[in-house]
């Protein structure tokens, strides 16, 4: 499938998306990365605090091929000036296998087999429905300590921290397209969307979560491949124990590189 035209240069003439059938609020086109301006704006990205219906509002604008996702500076980076976001570091997911990338990191973190890769779990509810929820409860509740609403152009949710040159796990993947490969498996099996990105941080919802201890050990060995700080540095360091207390049900999964 074709990708859409980028409209987000668009925006410079329009702020507020008419012409897109938008109504944003004020809010600025980035275009800055570690080696300076990129030759497109990367992300549309709103001034002020994020509401909590703020990713639900901006859902209209995927009919233009605009992705919602929640910027979240966090205490410790004042804006996205400190992220170097690196778009030319970063390959396309569609040429990485999923399964592949998990094995590559799991034999080089883990000492026994990979055990492939979790059946697809049962949808719950619209995956665009439960992302709304849980981003709104990400708002209330403080879990994003300075969300901002932002719009990236993308082929699918999946791709954002790819498309904008997210380098979160700069320890662990420079080509965070490999992990987008994952995320677009993820996307289709669990039905999972990118709700918020921080410096270091990724925040997805789950319409389909594993719902057996089974099941949620066979997610939790993807996990640990794509993000080992969430069981090397987390509280829950055995699958068993994440897969019971992290995964079981859960309407949203969190990862963090140390």
């Amino acid at each position: 499938m074709a990708m859409l035209p980028n409209p987000l240069p668009r925006l410079a003439a329009d702020p507020a998306g008419s012409a897109l059938g938008l109504g944003l609020p004020p809010g600025k086109l980035i275009d800055a990365t570690a080696d300076g301006p990129w030759h497109e704006p990367l992300l549309w990205y709103a001034d002020g605090p994020a509401e909590p219906d703020a990713w639900t509002s901006l859902l209209p604008a995927r009919a233009a091929g605009l992705h919602p996702v929640l910027i979240d500076a966090g205490r410790d980076y004042a804006g996205l000036d400190h992220w170097e976001l690196a778009p030319d570091e970063m390959s396309y997911p569609g040429d990485h296998d999923p399964e592949d990338v998990l094995a590559d990191i799991w034999e080089e973190y883990h000492d026994g087999d990979w055990p492939g890769i979790a059946a697809a779990g049962s949808p719950e509810t619209d995956p665009d429905i439960r992302a709304a929820e849980v981003a709104a409860a990400l708002i209330k509740d403080g879990t994003l300590t300075s969300p901002r609403a932002a719009l990236v152009h993308a082929r699918r949710s999946a791709d954002i921290p790819a498309a904008i040159g997210w380098c979160g796990p700069l320890n662990h993947q420079n080509d965070v397209a490999r992990l987008c490969s994952v995320l677009r498996s993820w996307e289709d099996r669990f039905g999972v969307r990118v709700l918020a990105l921080g410096y270091d941080t990724l925040a997805l919802s789950v319409a389909a979560p594993p719902r057996t201890l089974e099941a949620a050990e066979a997610v939790a060995a993807e996990h640990y491949a794509f993000c080992p700080d969430n069981l090397d540095q987390g509280h829950h360091t055995t699958f068993a124990d994440y897969a019971r207390h992290v995964l079981l049900n859960a309407p949203a999964w969190h990862f963090r590189w140390d």
